[in-house]
């Protein structure tokens, strides 16, 4: 397709960006010992060479008493120039400029990293660390400013071409800026203006700092999405007081605040695309500055249609491009067909960072490893190691297919056995149900990068031993998947009594009341609690844990689920462990008080672990251990052990990859 603005180069200050499309800051969790890495230098040089017009790094500390995260980079150090220096050389040896976002977090932050107390403008508590900060005095108020400043001078002589003020999400001048977290009455409180106050001296001393040699931007907040928060028409006065200092170049936007509204900060699927414009749209209309515009672009036809539109002169693309580094150069090339798309399911990105792993991506194993991936390619291959192979594999699931692609890209003969009519296994049945439906991108994208690689895929195709001995390949990789299983506690003869997965393949068509058990913690019992209550049914779901469907709070679904089942009529039950079925009578434990309970609904629905398929690897192994036997063999995904997407398509990548 044809963009008539997204190539279109734009000045910022100083800085050209070649084209509209930004990778806009994000955290990773890459630093180590407060230090940038290798990591870091390979992650962000992947995505210029992908063709990005714009980096923007995650936010550097600007003082000792920020440190809400372990894996921070801490700027004020002059330790982190020779680390900044790698990471801009690794990007502009592509011809793309980058950003270093500095920030202090402030109350948004706890103690337990610095051993020092939390800086806030009051002495507020934020309702995640529910720590009370220290309200800072003048003297410290001078202290920060000067901290900014002296970030900005260490990215300046690390190579940056760009800084950019985080005073958006999560940071110590949204919180001045802010009613609710700024309570002073003194010179930076009351008015807006006055709330502004030290944006705008931070604007004035890092401009000090840098000079005309660099960029200088600002990310503000548009609407908090709290009560008594700031809101847009505040955001628009921020954005023109910024603008009449004369002294920044561009402004960046977001919406929510980091640890009160998250869940709309890193929106996943339940959100649609650009559900944030509105906010560069209010900004740009009241400022002569371009302005960036964010909010979960999955493709460049929508980054298109947003700067046609008016609503911004850049569009954020972070998911996008954690998803697929070559983004920017496929859509140039035309190729658009070949993007990997986001998922949106925040299980790798978002929801690795909030167990404290560095950032991943669920359908790109190579995210945040491409340093490890760079030097496995510069490693000398010998001739005899590179012997084109015939690859059979077993199962058209995430594992099976990554298996494939991992082997076809190393240059295998690849050919895919599935036994259904469709590839996808669980992975397809998941994206089945409401508002899950992008899920199935994995397959779509899967498939794209197999056909691509030449990769071919037999349907309706079962596998055994047999086949195995017929087909005669040099390889076999088993991705049988997983099955549903019955736990102890339901009877051989109960009726009624069906898994999640037949009722999302139809095999089972639950009716009237229907208790959902949900063992899992995941998407597994809540999605099949929604798709029954659409048909009619009166849903409880029940599970031994204290909340159910515990993981979605990770993922950052856990609100809007809430907000789902209340408008369904879905109920949800607690601390409940399942003890046995008596007819249609479930009895069910409160453990908190060791009481029990009874259900007797229509329909129970098992959300509960299931069993690997693992009788075809287990043959195989026998036949592959004798002596002429012609193939080796190894299994990968839900037949080694039951887990989610992202470990299938690790498995997979590496079994295919081990394939040299």
């Amino acid at each position: 397709m044809s963009y008539t603005y997204l190539w279109t180069p734009l000045q910022l200050g100083p800085v050209e960006a070649r084209n509209r499309i930004v990778f806009s800051a994000h955290l990773t969790n890459y630093a180590r010992n407060g230090l940038p890495t290798d990591q870091h230098a390979a992650y962000y040089a992947a995505r210029a060479a992908g063709g990005t017009g714009l980096i923007i790094t995650e936010e550097h500390s600007t003082h000792p008493t920020d440190w809400p995260y372990e894996k921070l980079i801490h700027g004020f150090h002059r330790e982190v120039i020779p680390g900044y220096r790698k990471i801009t050389e690794a990007v502009h040896r592509h011809r793309v400029p980058i950003f270093a976002q500095i920030n202090h977090n402030g109350g948004q932050a706890s103690s337990m990293y610095s051993r020092l107390p939390v800086w806030a403008p009051s002495a507020v508590a934020d309702p995640l660390f529910r720590e009370v900060p220290k309200a800072v005095t003048a003297a410290e108020i001078d202290e920060i400013i000067a901290g900014y400043a002296l970030v900005a001078e260490h990215c300046a002589e690390g190579g940056f071409d760009g800084i950019e003020l985080q005073c958006s999400h999560s940071s110590i001048v949204r919180g001045f800026l802010s009613p609710v977290t700024n309570r002073r009455t003194d010179e930076y409180g009351g008015s807006l203006l006055n709330r502004t106050r030290l944006l705008t001296e931070i604007v004035a001393a890092v401009r000090k700092v840098i000079g005309n040699r660099l960029a200088l931007g600002v990310r503000i907040c548009g609407d908090e999405l709290i009560e008594n928060g700031t809101t847009i028409d505040d955001a628009v006065e921020v954005a023109q007081i910024v603008e009449a200092t004369g002294q920044v170049d561009y402004i960046n936007t977001s919406i929510g605040v980091a640890t009160a509204s998250l869940f709309m900060i890193e929106a996943s699927m339940h959100i649609p695309p650009g559900y944030a414009m509105f906010i560069p749209s209010a900004i740009r209309k009241a400022v002569d500055l371009p302005v960036v515009g964010v909010g979960r672009f999955k493709d460049p036809l929508q980054a298109e249609r947003a700067l046609a539109e008016g609503h911004c002169d850049l569009v954020g693309v972070v998911r996008g491009q954690i998803a697929d580094a070559e983004f920017a150069a496929k859509a140039r090339a035309g190729a658009t067909d070949e993007t990997r798309l986001c998922l949106s399911c925040n299980q790798e990105c978002v929801g690795r960072m909030g167990l404290n792993r560095w950032l991943g991506c669920i359908e790109n194993p190579r995210t945040g490893r491409e340093h490890e991936y760079m030097s496995v390619q510069t490693q000398p291959v010998h001739i005899q190691q590179v012997r084109s192979q015939n690859i059979m594999v077993v199962g058209a699931g995430p594992a099976g297919l990554q298996a494939a692609i991992a082997a076809a890209r190393n240059g295998h003969s690849v050919t895919v056995y599935e036994r259904e009519s469709q590839a996808g296994g669980q992975v397809r049945l998941a994206a089945s149900v409401p508002n899950r439906a992008e899920f199935g991108d994995m397959i779509r994208n899967q498939l794209t990068e197999a056909r691509r690689l030449g990769v071919e895929v037999r349907y309706d195709t079962a596998v055994w031993p047999g086949l195995v001995e017929q087909e005669k390949p040099d390889h076999v990789i088993v991705a049988t998947g997983a099955e549903p299983s019955r736990p102890w506690w339901v009877p051989a003869d109960a009726h009624q009594v069906a898994d999640v997965r037949h009722v999302l393949d139809g095999t089972a068509a639950p009716f009237g009341s229907v208790v959902v058990v949900d063992e899992i913690g995941f998407h597994h019992a809540t999605s099949v609690a929604e798709l029954l209550a659409d048909r009619g049914c009166q849903v409880e779901i029940v599970t031994p844990g204290m909340v159910v469907g515990q993981d979605l709070g990770i993922t950052l679904d856990m609100e809007n689920w809430w907000i789902r089942a209340t408008a369904k009529g879905i109920l949800q039950s607690t601390d409940l462990v399942p003890m046995g079925m008596e007819g249609a009578s479930l009895t069910l434990l409160h453990h908190p008080t060791g009481t029990h309970q009874t259900r007797t609904p229509d329909w129970v629905v098992l959300a509960v672990p299931p069993h690997p398929v693992e009788w075809l690897y287990q043959e195989l192994h026998t036949v592959a251990a004798l002596p002429n036997a012609g193939f080796t063999l190894q299994r990968v995904g839900d037949c080694v052990a039951p887990r989610r997407a992202h470990a299938a398509v690790v498995d997979g990548e590496r079994a295919g990859l081990a394939l040299r």
